[in-house]
């Protein structure tokens, strides 16, 4: 099955190989049941990454041209009608890193994105709680407002002006938390086929959301300043996309941070190519001095800024904020109310609560000291014992390291699960799945001893 793509079209990859399987699949008359390319065969053959070629099927299956079966891979749809089959496939979205969500597994979440229940202050929040329940019975049993509660969003609009972000209230969108943000963005602005940027390594849950609305996912490699501008340029020039996200201050996984040099030039980039920039900025609170915001620079206008409160105070009580454009919140907001009606009243005011009485920004002061603490920590036990970190975080949760003894980090996750340590394996941060060496590891957990047993001998 010879198929060349071109690499100067900007038509998605997704969409070439669709159009040359479909045509080879007309041209030869192709038998009905005879078996096609693997998914890893022909992103091997095409030099194209996983997910190009699982949308490219996927649109095949709804043409009707083409038939999955579970287990067995895909093949050429006869005539007569089969059974309705689920048109993506869930494996293909979701990450391993679920795992690490298990409650009744008593291993060391190692790999985890949040603090460990013990570093959490359940005093202030207790009475923050207990105040609002006393207060109003509407916080406990209404709805909150489609924009979220008013006096929330005015305290929202003075923290991100710390950061140089000016907005007025009706530029904040209360949510249910990031992820609640990022879903909402990309149902909007994203539709199957459209090119999408993500950093790489990425968040895995962004790249699942995304898989699940079947974009065309493009990688741009993450370095210790942020994303590589001179890739980016080149990618631009290629895919020419609609979006792009960018984490930028302790960026989930590598722990680094963006640096004004660099913020300009993606600004420049994006005003050059016509792109929008989502910022998540959900780590924000867990950083001593601001450093710049890709929001603060452009002043909203290509930028849309993602904020959230559930890694630092709480992952039940989820609360979240997109900053943008009135007009873009309007539609974001049909979708809010659609997909879930409202955030969490509830925990949209106990969060005012604690913002208001000087509680949460004390919690804070106490998680960044005791994070610094043990990020210097980890990274001098990962150093004495071998390891090779990608970049020396200047705060945050993350560190991304690997051995250099190990070329695979499922080998990692392999020998951690014998230590009682739970990890995610590298590839769940990688746009196109390919197996890294790399790992994310939590520094909060890090002083357990069976972490510390995994890290001086993780082989």
């Amino acid at each position: 099955m010879p198929i060349e793509l071109d690499a100067l079209s900007t038509r998605p990859q997704a969409g070439q190989v669709a159009e040359h399987l479909r045509e080879w699949i007309v041209d030869n008359s192709a038998g009905s049941g005879s078996r096609l390319p693997s998914i890893r065969q022909l992103s091997r053959q095409l030099e194209v990454g996983r997910n190009a070629v699982i949308e490219a099927y996927e649109h095949l299956v709804a043409e009707g041209l083409v038939r999955s079966r579970p287990g067995a891979g895909f093949f050429v749809a006869d005539s007569s009608p089969l059974p309705a089959e689920t048109p993506i496939s869930l494996a293909d979205v979701t990450s391993d890193s679920w795992s690490l969500f298990d409650q009744d597994d008593q291993g060391l979440k190692l790999g985890c994105g949040w603090l460990p229940d013990s570093w959490r202050e359940s005093d202030d929040l207790a009475y923050a709680i207990r105040s609002v329940t006393r207060r109003s019975r509407a916080g406990i049993f209404d709805y909150s407002s489609p924009m979220g509660t008013p006096a929330l969003r005015t305290l929202m609009q003075e923290r991100i002006r710390l950061l140089g972000v000016e907005a007025d209230a009706n530029q904040i969108l209360l949510t249910g938390g990031g992820s609640h943000a990022l879903d909402l963005l990309v149902r909007l602005l994203v539709k199957p086929g459209d090119s999408v940027f993500v950093e790489s390594p990425g968040y895995y849950n962004l790249i699942g959301l995304l898989r699940l609305q079947r974009a065309n996912i493009v990688g741009v490699p993450r370095l210790a300043d942020g994303p590589d501008v001179e890739q980016l340029a080149v990618l631009l020039k290629q895919h020419r996309p609609r979006l792009m996200f960018i984490n930028s201050v302790f960026q989930n996984p590598t722990g680094t941070t963006l640096s004004a040099p660099v913020a300009h030039r993606v600004l420049q980039l994006a005003e050059r190519y016509g792109v929008q920039i989502v910022e998540d900025d959900i780590y924000a609170d867990f950083q001593h001095s601001p450093t710049v915001r890709l929001a603060a620079l452009d002043g909203l206008e290509r930028v849309i800024y993602i904020g959230s409160f559930s890694k630092s105070l709480s992952c039940s009580l989820r609360v979240g904020f997109i900053a943008a454009r009135p007009q873009l919140l309007r539609s974001l907001v049909d979708i809010k109310m659609l997909t879930s009606i409202s955030a969490p009243h509830f925990a949209e005011q106990v969060l005012a609560t604690m913002l208001q009485n000087g509680s949460y920004r004390r919690l804070i002061e106490r998680l960044r000291t005791r994070l610094a603490g043990q990020m210097s920590t980890t990274l001098a036990t990962l150093h004495n014992a071998g390891w090779q970190v990608f970049a020396e975080p200047a705060g945050g949760m993350f560190i991304w390291a690997r051995h250099p003894s190990l070329a695979s980090s499922r080998q990692l996750v392999a020998n951690a699960s014998k230590a009682g340590v739970r990890l995610s394996p590298g590839e769940v941060f990688m746009p196109d799945n390919t197996d890294s060496a790399w790992i994310r590891l939590n520094v909060a957990y890090a002083s357990d001893p069976r972490a510390q047993g995994f890290l001086d001998k993780p082989t």
